[in-house]
């Protein structure tokens, strides 16, 4: 048996190669991976707000939301005494230990949300708690509140202030070049939520504009946000949707487009225990059964709430939260195709068309000029039309007649 020995040089070189990370690189690290663009910072803001029992959410965006996102709502707000761990990472009021998350009800849990927006943008946060004489005001860097929170003037609840996202990543920032493709998205993701939440007033809009992109009112219905948002040809073609199972702990709400209505792209918004996730299972399962129905290429329009019991899901699979794990998938899923089957099926009976009446038009009230067919023909060369006049010149005209008959001479077209 042979022993390989090291000297004391080797051992030296090899024992630096495996090293700890700084704190600021890991950080940093972490926050990529939980904001990926613009829109991941709003939705963790406006989930924050929602937590916050905000009935009033209002967001505004400057150059796709890389120089600047604003959130403004009129939660709870933030307890002076809480600032100084307000953007620490693993800091959350949400649970206290590991076994909470079986239970948990809100959106963020983690508390990496503020802590991953504070390592790659310059954050300022102004709150104000119900009964507080003032709100507070303070700046955040890294992870860490940048001196002390200072009195200030404020309203119940509280306003986040985003700027210069990714600043300090440049090939993320080279990434979002484009700021209306980026707005684009946030106005996605703040719809969803809003037509989610429809017992609070949601607004977007771009920074120094009246006009907002989103603008929902507290206390509207679903169908009325439906509406508001996607269109009256969207939402008259809609179907209740309901199914329900005790025995796999699941109970599933929503809307679904009939057979009549059809698009060119899929629209899918899933909620699952009120969060907004992306389901490839579920998504393929639907349209599966749309195939029946609607002609190749054409889509559906879909908007579905899944209710699983909270001990039956594992939320924390994905650093951005769009994914989630559920027991007896397989078999919710099939419940779900079954009963949308039997929706269309029920409601299939019939097509429905939309008409539109015309009024009638007096012939004596409106003169027509007369037309000119030198005028209607001048732009276009002759060699293009066709003769519908049996007076026009036709091809004879140019062929010379030969004999006494007068018949026109013959050519081989053949040679």
């Amino acid at each position: 048996t042979q022993w390989l020995t090291c000297s004391p040089e080797m051992s030296a070189a090899a024992a630096g190669v495996i090293h700890k990370l700084d704190e600021a690189v890991i950080n940093r690290i972490a926050a990529g991976e939980v904001i990926h663009r613009p829109a991941n910072a709003v939705k963790e803001m406006l989930e924050n707000s929602i937590d916050a029992g905000s009935s009033q959410i209002t967001i505004t965006v400057k150059s796709g939301g890389i120089k600047m996102l604003q959130l403004q709502d009129n939660g709870k707000g933030i307890h002076a005494a809480d600032f100084p761990l307000l953007c620490e990472r693993f800091a959350t009021s949400k649970l206290a230990k590991f076994e909470d998350l079986q239970g948990i009800a809100t959106y963020g849990f983690r508390g990496e949300a503020l802590a991953s927006i504070s390592h790659i943008a310059h954050m300022k946060v102004v709150s104000m708690t119900e009964g507080a004489q003032c709100a507070y005001r303070a700046s955040f860097l890294d992870g860490k509140m940048c001196g002390h929170a200072a009195p200030a003037p404020g309203v119940k609840g509280t306003l986040i202030t985003v700027e210069d996202l990714f600043y300090n990543v440049a090939t993320r920032r080279k990434t979002l070049k484009n700021a209306n493709d980026e707005y684009q998205k946030i106005v996605e993701v703040v719809s969803r939520y809003a037509l989610h939440n429809s017992g609070i007033g949601i607004t977007c809009k771009k920074y120094g504009e009246n006009q907002s992109e989103v603008h929902t009112v507290r206390g509207t219905t679903l169908e009325d946000n439906i509406r508001l948002m996607f269109g009256h040809n969207v939402a008259r073609e809609l179907l209740p949707f309901k199914c329900t199972d005790e025995k796999l702990g699941f109970v599933a709400e929503g809307h679904i487009s009939n057979a009549n209505y059809s698009m060119k792209k899929t629209t899918f918004i899933l909620f699952i225990n009120h969060r907004l996730v992306d389901s490839t299972h579920i998504k393929k399962a639907m349209e599966s059964v749309y195939q029946q129905y609607l002609p190749k290429s054409s889509h559906p329009w879909i908007y579905l709430s899944l209710s699983v019991a909270p001990q039956n899901i594992d939320v924390n699979v994905h650093p951005t939260k769009s994914e989630v794990r559920f027991l007896h998938e397989d078999d919710i899923v099939d419940a779900l195709h079954k009963s949308l089957e039997d929706t269309l099926a029920a409601h299939n009976s019939s097509r429905t068309f939309v008409t539109q009446t015309l009024s009638a038009v007096s012939t004596s009230s409106q003169k027509c000029p007369p037309t000119s067919s030198a005028t209607a023909t001048a732009s276009v060369p002759q060699y293009k039309l066709d003769r519908s006049d049996a007076h026009s010149q036709t091809l004879q005209a140019f062929l010379q007649p030969v004999g006494e008959l007068g018949e026109f001479a013959r050519y081989d077209v053949t040679r």
